[in-house]
């Protein structure tokens, strides 16, 4: 396959793993757990219903989300698994229609969304690898949990999601090393931090505008509420980091590392921050 090919087939998978709500059941808003401390005005108990999901699955406060205290809905990312479930692994059948499969619908559809997580980042790091024998090893990835996603409901309940997820993150591991280490030009690592909650950098609230974070090791970092404005992270790997509140305006996260819409959409940030072309502008940001 040539490049130009491989970089067609690579959008193309970007393109699925985009939210279509419209072919989806509100898995979302029923097979989730909402807390009145993650984004959500109550508590809801997974399984159940929320409030606002219509009967054709819409939902009726949808434009005006954060105004009704649910922020939590405009930051969650299914990475398109909901229209699989609901289209592929299900064949157009909605959980009222066949009410006994309901809550198996919800597992897979837990399920599928870590399946479609990982792609999405295997995706990028396929194009971001320049060493032969791993962007193979990645191709192979890609193409395998790919084929994940097209198996039945049993199957996929069966499935070591555990045990696939270690193999995927070795792999990004490597890749963000890699690049990283060109980010740096030579420079050793800026950051020193050695706070840690659970095992995390802790970066809550800290005002990070004078640290060099170009090819920063960020992954999973707590980084609520963080001064971050006119920050360069290009190179940085910013998986799993918690962007909460952070404060992004005008900064370059363009060729940030493995960040998704779910994280920049719980940040703050305006028309001056730079986001890699995968993610759109979040609609509730200044202008």
């Amino acid at each position: 396959m040539t490049y130009q090919n491989k970089a067609k087939s690579n959008n193309k998978l970007y393109e699925s793993l985009r939210i279509d709500c419209e072919k989806c059941f509100g898995f979302c808003c029923i097979a989730l757990y909402f807390s009145a401390s993650e984004g959500f005005p109550t508590d809801k108990d997974a399984g159940k219903p929320c409030i606002n999901l219509h009967d054709n699955f819409s939902c009726a406060i949808h434009k005006s989300l954060r105004e009704n205290g649910l922020k939590g809905c405009t930051a969650y990312d299914c990475f398109g698994a909901g229209q699989k479930v609901a289209q592929v692994t299900y064949d157009g059948h909605d959980w009222r229609q066949v009410p006994e499969l309901a809550n198996q619908m919800f597992e897979v559809f837990l399920i599928m969304r870590q399946l479609h997580e990982m792609l999405w980042y295997l995706t990028e790091a396929l194009m971001l690898q320049t060493n032969s024998t791993i962007k193979d090893n990645l191709s192979h990835l890609v193409s395998e949990t790919e084929r994940l996603t097209y198996l039945n409901a049993d199957s996929l309940i069966e499935l070591d999601i555990a045990a696939h997820r270690d193999n995927v993150n070795t792999l990004l591991k490597h890749t963000s090393e890699l690049i990283r280490t060109k980010a740096l030009s030579g420079q050793k690592a800026a950051l020193k931090r050695k706070k840690t909650i659970a095992g995390r950098l802790d970066f809550i609230g800290v005002d990070l505008r004078k640290a060099n974070l170009r090819g920063a090791d960020l992954r999973g970092a707590f980084l609520i509420a963080a001064d971050l404005r006119g920050t360069d992270l290009s190179g940085a790997d910013l998986i799993g980091a918690d962007l909460r509140d952070a404060d992004l305006r005008g900064a370059n996260l363009t060729n940030s590392m493995f960040i998704t819409q779910s994280q920049i959409n719980t940040a703050k940030g305006d028309s001056n921050t730079k986001l890699p072309i995968s993610l759109a502008r979040p609609m509730h940001w200044d202008k």
